[in-house]
């Protein structure tokens, strides 16, 4: 059901085609087949898939991406959470990004289940992390005409710390359901989160933490009970949808636990990420950026709305129903704005 519109955009026009594969307009309405044509495309034999090779400082391997539509002037490039998540939190992207005529990749960092997975945790640092985001710009061809980088969760550090050295790349930038610092997340976590859940639930978590007892499968009980559907996915667990509960089934325990750490409720104990803080840089970025904030998220709304004030050009986007998979929760606001700024970007050049 995914292919949906795109299989009705392909019967509808019938296509023949046998134009040359880069003549894409911008206005699907004009010529439907045009977006989803993959006729004389490098990846047209693996259906957009592309394996594309990353060098690293212990050897070279293999990350996995999808290409999914044509358009010369938006193309997006999803930087997924975690770290150690996939692609598969971005499957509703593709229920509104076709109809709009946007070109966008999935793309699996290395480490996550559809690309290589090598046990080195030297990998998993943001600076490498960014190069190889710059490599696979390389790859796909992206520049400052048409190249969007939307990053969500962990996703959003990642594109942040890009655009700080490669924002020359950039046409336009997406920071979804991510502060930019984590002691004010791991603040937030304490006295906004942990005060609002059941004070027996919220006091059973935190002697489950007190003990480092994360293999007690009461902790994961109640975690996903009484936080992930409040601030994960606001729907009830027998409603998640497949892609999300395939994409945790997925995750990569080795380079979460190794950055993030085991804490649900903050960057914790000896994890990499635990002093990142980049508050003192926004007013570097020059690009177009769109902060995304939600009003139940595990992230604070109102450090995404400071966010797009920090920023040169910034613009905020709450989702007042969404947590922190607004694209999944709160899809009525979240794609409405996503879509919009993307397409006025793009009204600019």
């Amino acid at each position: 059901m995914r292919y949906f519109n795109i299989l009705i955009l392909i019967f509808l026009c019938a296509c023949q085609s046998s134009a040359p594969s880069d003549v894409v307009k911008t206005d699907i309405s004009a010529d439907p087949c045009a977006y989803v044509t993959m006729t004389g495309k490098a990846d047209q034999s693996t259906g957009g898939i592309r394996m594309i090779p990353i060098s690293t400082p212990i050897g070279d391997f293999k990350v996995w991406t999808k290409r999914i539509g044509n358009n010369p002037s938006k193309k997006v490039l999803l930087l997924h959470g975690g770290p150690g998540g996939t692609h598969e939190f971005f499957e509703s992207f593709e229920g509104y990004f076709p109809q709009e005529g946007i070109e966008f990749y999935y793309y699996d960092q290395l480490g996550s289940y559809y690309s290589d997975q090598p046990s080195d945790t030297s990998l998993c640092t943001i600076s490498r992390f960014v190069e190889e985001v710059e490599q696979v710009r390389k790859a796909l061809n992206l520049g400052p005409d048409n190249f969007y980088l939307y990053g969500q969760s962990w996703g959003g550090i990642l594109a942040m710390e890009y655009a700080l050295k490669y924002q020359e790349h950039l046409k336009g930038m997406i920071i979804s359901n991510m502060v930019m610092s984590i002691p004010e997340y791991n603040k937030y976590a304490k006295d906004v989160l942990g005060p609002a859940m059941d004070p027996a639930v919220h006091k059973e978590l935190m002697a489950i933490e007190a003990k480092q007892d994360f293999d007690n499968p009461r902790y994961l009980e109640l975690l996903f009970e009484h936080h992930y559907t409040q601030h994960i996915m606001r729907k009830p667990l027998a409603e998640w949808p497949e892609s999300v509960n395939r994409a945790f089934k997925h995750l990569n325990p080795e380079v979460y636990i190794y950055m993030q750490g085991y804490s649900e409720f903050g960057v914790t104990g000896d994890a990499t990420l635990i002093d990142w803080d980049v508050r003192s840089r926004l007013k570097e970025i020059k690009v177009p950026t769109l902060s995304i904030g939600a009003s139940h998220d595990s992230m604070d709304p109102e450090h995404m709305r400071w966010l797009a004030d920090q920023v040169q050009d910034g613009t905020f986007l709450l989702c007042p129903e969404g947590s922190h998979l607004s694209q999944y929760d709160d899809q009525s606001h979240f794609f409405p704005g996503l879509i919009d700024f993307i397409h006025k970007v793009d009204a600019k050049k």
